[in-house]
């Protein structure tokens, strides 16, 4: 496990010797336990070309030894004489004898850099930097990979499990919470992201949250979850039908399906993420749609459920093996209603994999209802 975060701690100081960046601050909590397996949070991770030293507290110490037993710490003090963080972090580098840091410039505030600065009297350059460790993490090792698989697994049994006691009384919201449940009960630690379970018209918000509105008011439920498994989660869409529907869904679903298929065929290792884009967006818009689908066709996930890379329409991001991502074409038409399928797909070294595997075809997933 150790070696395993130590192999990415190189991977990231390959990225600063690359970037000329003499050493960095990490603050953002998902990559603190990315570089060190830390499961905790208030913590920031120091890391030059010899060292990697935590700059936490003494809530910690006992977890830190158990998670990361090699990991030299820096512990501020709490109580008597409390030390904040900013001054734990100015007198670490004042020590070490720091005069240039790198920093998470989407991470750390402003108000925490003024008062480094403050304590440090203005001797530290800052070097800001944007993604450093997120395109780091976009490629996922041999155990990421297989922590998402579960969290798909997970996701799928949920969802199915649900559809079989589904009933016309039931709100969006009930379902949620039964997705949420019947996550905990296979392992999961519950939801990746709060989802979307929208009926009818309501299908047409692309990020519409779980209502009060009954499952029977219409016979097209969308639904969008995830499941986080081991801190890993998955992200996945399926419609399902009730009753009886309108012939002009069937044709929206049909142009989503085959976009995303078209989708999905171009993705490979060292395809630029804009194509993958092009391929749904141009599929849809030959099916007559395509001013009702406004967003990026999909993400990477992993520890958080955006990450990089980012298929939208000016990403240059080329695909690598290990890329895990979202396949999400969707057409919304207001009033109406709208379709949106979403898979999860890893990038392998010769082409792709589709890690889910509910059915998608027209008309497969219908639920009867529960009375």
């Amino acid at each position: 496990m150790t070696d395993r975060f130590a192999r990415r701690r190189e991977l990231l100081r390959k990225s600063l010797h690359k970037e000329k960046i003499p050493s960095l601050l990490v603050q953002r909590e998902t990559n603190v336990h990315w570089l060190t397996g830390f499961t905790g949070e208030d913590s920031i991770l120091f890391l030059d070309p010899q060292r990697e030293i935590l700059i936490t507290d003494s809530r910690f110490v006992t977890q830190l030894a158990d998670e990361c037993p090699n990991l030299e710490l820096v512990v501020r003090k709490t109580g008597r004489g409390t030390q904040t963080m900013d001054q734990a972090v100015a007198r670490t580098l004042k020590k070490l004898g720091i005069r240039s840091c790198g920093c998470e410039a989407d991470t750390m505030t402003v108000g925490l850099r003024e008062r480094i600065d403050e304590n440090l009297k203005g001797k530290l350059d800052w070097v800001s930097t944007h993604a450093l460790i997120e395109n780091l993490r976009a490629v996922k090792d041999a155990q990421e990979i297989r922590e998402i698989r579960q969290a798909v697994k997970i996701a799928e049994e949920a969802f199915v499990s649900c559809l079989d006691k589904l009933s016309p009384d039931e709100r969006e919201i009930d379902f949620a919470h039964q997705l949420e449940q019947a996550i905990r009960n296979r392992g999961g630690s519950g939801h990746s992201f709060e989802p979307i379970v929208a009926v009818g018209p309501r299908a047409a918000l692309p990020h519409g949250r779980a209502s009060h509105a009954k499952l029977g008011e219409n016979p097209l439920l969308l639904v969008d979850w995830g499941a986080r498994a081991n801190r890993y989660v998955s992200d996945l869409t399926r419609i399902v039908i009730t009753g009886k529907t309108h012939p002009k869904l069937e044709k929206i679903y049909r142009a989503v399906l085959a976009a995303q298929k078209a989708a999905i065929a171009k993705i490979r290792p060292g395809v630029e993420c804009s194509v993958v884009d092009a391929a749904a967006r141009n599929s849809i818009a030959a099916a007559g749609f395509g001013k009702y689908f406004g967003h990026g066709l999909g993400h990477g996930i992993g520890l958080d459920v955006h990450e990089m890379p980012r298929f939208n329409t000016t990403s240059t991001q080329i695909l690598e093996p290990g890329m895990i991502v979202t396949v999400e074409p969707g057409i919304y038409l207001p009033g109406f209603g709208g379709v949106r399928l979403e898979d999860d797909v890893l990038v392998t070294k010769d082409g792709h994999e589709v890690l889910s595997t509910l059915p998608k075809s027209w008309n497969s997933t219908r639920a009867a209802w529960v009375t």
